[in-house]
């Protein structure tokens, strides 16, 4: 007897794809909108038609710079960072095949940070390296530690976590020796401040460096869905599978790295997103990553956008660095995430 092999249905993949985008722009435009400057939706789309197409509409140049330059470049630089860092979370959980992996718990995000504090304080690299060469190469450099430590405790995936702390205070504790001994008291608020995460000083530029890379990283991780799913069932069926195994796990580690270490040169440490992200995807999609990838990306950018107008709003007259607000969600959902992962004794 013969089975049909079903076929993908789709028009509900359409559906649910333009809901998504849907979704994702509804969150932007309220970002837009949202803030200590109340702007009608309406003066937003003329002040976004002003921008990109030069119409003329008619919108004061305070509403046009608020919405155009500074509201709509951030948002946008949150959506791209949020849903970067969900796609480095579900390639470091399906590779290390461990429920708590993602870039701030593995040491990437503090190495990156590291590396870009290097730069701009200590001058390494000069305008050659740049605050984006430095973020990568700190990132690479802890993941080579934190790699050396879990292969030195056994190499098993609740070891490579260990490390990543390990190698986590490691870097935050360089990072602050620098800041504490080498940087004025200005560079050392400004540090501080961009440490904890901050979208407040992205322009249009920055996007410029941002969106191919992150495109180019989920792209890249898109063309391994099928191997990622293989690495469900550990290297040894991966590699029975036909997966060449330590290719792709150097091609998707570097990936990872990248695309922390841009988002980290650009905005600060942002932990918790890359965490609790892929399981909110997992648990709507399932856990073929040809959905999963596509569902972080786009979930992932809603959370962050969401999590910038909250910045924002909650204190009066203050805007609360990124890296707090995305804690104050994060830091529950890592306590539940860790309760149901415990293993019966």
């Amino acid at each position: 007897m013969s089975h049909a092999v079903p076929k993908p249905n789709w028009p509900a993949r359409l559906a649910l794809a333009v809901l998504s985008l849907a979704a994702l722009s509804l969150a932007v435009a309220l970002a837009v909108t949202v803030g200590e400057m109340a702007i009608p939706l309406p003066v937003a789309f003329r002040a976004l038609g002003n921008g990109l197409f030069d119409l003329g509409l008619p919108v004061s140049a305070t509403q046009q710079g608020v919405i155009f330059d500074y509201r709509l470049s951030r948002a946008l630089m949150a959506a791209l960072c949020g849903g970067a860092l969900a796609i480095c979370g579900a390639i470091l959980q399906a590779l290390l095949r461990n429920p708590l992996a993602e870039p701030y718990i593995l040491g990437v995000s503090a190495g990156a940070s590291t590396g870009a504090v290097c730069v701009m304080i200590l001058g390494f690299g000069g305008a050659t390296l740049g605050l984006s060469g430095g973020a990568f190469l700190g990132s690479i450099a802890a993941l080579a530690i934190v790699a050396l430590l879990a292969a030195g405790a056994g190499g098993a995936s609740d070891r490579v976590i260990l490390a990543g702390v390990a190698g986590s205070q490691l870097f935050n504790a360089a990072t602050a020796t620098i800041v504490t001994t080498l940087a004025s008291a200005e560079q050392a608020r400004g540090v501080m401040f961009w440490l904890l995460g901050n979208f407040g000083g992205v322009r249009w530029p920055d996007l410029m460096v941002a969106t191919p890379a992150a495109l180019a990283g989920f792209l890249l991780c898109m063309i391994h869905a099928k191997a990622l799913d293989a690495f469900a069932f550990g290297t040894d069926a991966a590699a029975a599978l036909g997966v060449a195994v330590t290719r792709v796990r150097l091609v998707l580690l570097a990936t990872t790295a990248l695309l922390t270490a841009t988002m980290v040169a650009i905005v600060g440490t942002v932990g918790f997103v890359g965490l609790i992200i892929p399981h909110a995807a997992r648990f709507l999609v399932g856990p073929s990553h040809a959905r999963l990838l596509p569902a972080c990306l786009v979930i992932g950018g809603i959370f962050m956008v969401l999590a910038d107008i909250l910045s924002r709003i909650l204190v009066p007259q203050q805007i609360l660095p990124i890296g707090i607000v995305t804690a104050l969600f994060g830091a529950p959902a890592f306590a539940f995430i860790l309760y149901r992962a415990r293993r019966p004794a």
